[in-house]
């Protein structure tokens, strides 16, 4: 086996390898604006410092959100094409997940993302494995009786200490926590989810309303 795994819902851009049991090559860069520049470099890099051939992978993780649209997409459809080009299943992991599995928490918390607009994108969790809310966007003030009391992980946990007062690292999610869940789910013969994106809201760019309409004298 042979994992590709790569998640850019975040600001950062991540690529891990994982052989099956261990994470043996990793890379993660944060830059919310370069995710199409810096993903395919990344990917590549680590092949080469792997010593692996990008024919070797078996099967591709990506990270599908929530996360917002621009920087979502480019992983999303980098994974697809990687499927497609080598003929091998694509996976999708919530973002929140690979979060809450890089925290090692073992009681109850919250993963909250930085959502902008002012809003997170947030859920809950038994245990660093286990999720026990469906990811949500909402306004920290409005979700903060949800939340109070509970330990926090995530960039929008440190954004809003006012709501998330016990947060802390990790502040974005890492490829090598996505590979290593989900090749601790297929071990045990866990069913992954689709590559679907998880918007939760529409796309900050919108097409402008009332053209004024110009036609030829």
């Amino acid at each position: 086996m042979l994992l590709l795994a790569l998640d850019t819902a975040t600001p950062a851009v991540t690529v891990a390898l994982h052989d099956g049991t261990d994470v043996i090559a990793s890379s993660s860069q944060v830059d919310a604006r370069r995710h199409g520049e810096l993903l395919l470099p990344a990917v590549d890099r680590l092949l080469t410092e792997a010593g692996r051939a990008l024919d070797a992978v078996t099967a591709v993780v990506v990270g599908v959100g929530p996360g917002p649209y621009t920087g979502l997409r480019v992983g999303l459809m980098t994974a697809d094409t990687f499927g497609l080009a080598l003929g091998v299943p694509v996976h999708g992991l919530c973002t929140l997940d690979g979060l809450a599995y890089a925290s090692d928490l073992s009681g109850p918390f919250v993963v909250a993302t930085d959502a902008r607009r002012k809003e997170v994108y947030w859920a809950r969790y038994d245990d660093s494995r286990t999720r026990v809310t469906e990811p949500a966007v909402d306004r920290p003030a409005d979700i903060a009786g949800q939340v109070a009391g509970l330990p926090a992980v995530g960039a929008g946990a440190l954004l809003y200490p006012d709501t998330f007062p016990n947060a802390h690292e990790p502040e974005h999610v890492s490829a090598a926590a996505l590979a290593s869940l989900a090749a601790e789910r297929l071990a045990a013969g866990e069913e992954l989810p689709a590559p679907r994106p998880l918007y939760l809201r529409r796309p900050d760019a919108q097409v402008p309303k009332n053209y004024k309409v110009v036609t030829p004298k």
